[in-house]
């Protein structure tokens, strides 16, 4: 098991994983218990990351891009879209193997809060994590 620093804690913090492929998604939510969070909601496609969004309304989202039938990038563009504070401002985070810099750029334009490619370390998972939910709190000490 990798050791942290645990500067922040994420036990009471709720995390939305939105990955098609079954193993990368174990993968990621095994990443995310060895950081710390203990409540993780994770589903195969966008499309059903809306229904867990409302029932589960979490801290964060890690999202994959590449998915059917809702794909990341229309996930966060009607995400966003949604005018509601409590939703439309849910921090996200995609975690892609598509490094290409169309693709980077079109996130960006989308407000994506964090952007990693796969592989990725638990170390990357926390430092990107920590930069969206907790920079606020940080600046402010």
């Amino acid at each position: 098991m990798v050791e942290f620093n645990r500067s922040h804690e994420y036990d009471h913090l709720r995390v939305l994983v939105l990955e098609d492929e079954g193993h990368i998604r174990r993968i990621v939510c095994r990443l995310l218990r060895q950081i710390g969070f203990k409540l993780i909601h994770d589903v195969a496609n966008g499309a059903d990351g809306f229904k867990e969004l409302l029932r589960v309304k979490p801290h964060v989202i890690l999202c994959d891009i590449h998915m059917e039938p809702i794909d990341g990038m229309t996930f966060l563009r009607k995400l966003r879209a949604l005018g509601h504070p409590e939703f439309s401002r849910i921090p996200v985070i995609f975690l892609t193997a598509d490094a290409q810099r169309e693709t980077v750029v079109e996130a960006k334009d989308l407000h994506v809060d964090g952007y990693l490619v796969k592989p990725i370390s638990p170390k990357q998972l926390k430092e990107r994590i920590d930069a969206v939910l907790f920079q606020d709190m940080d600046s402010a000490r």
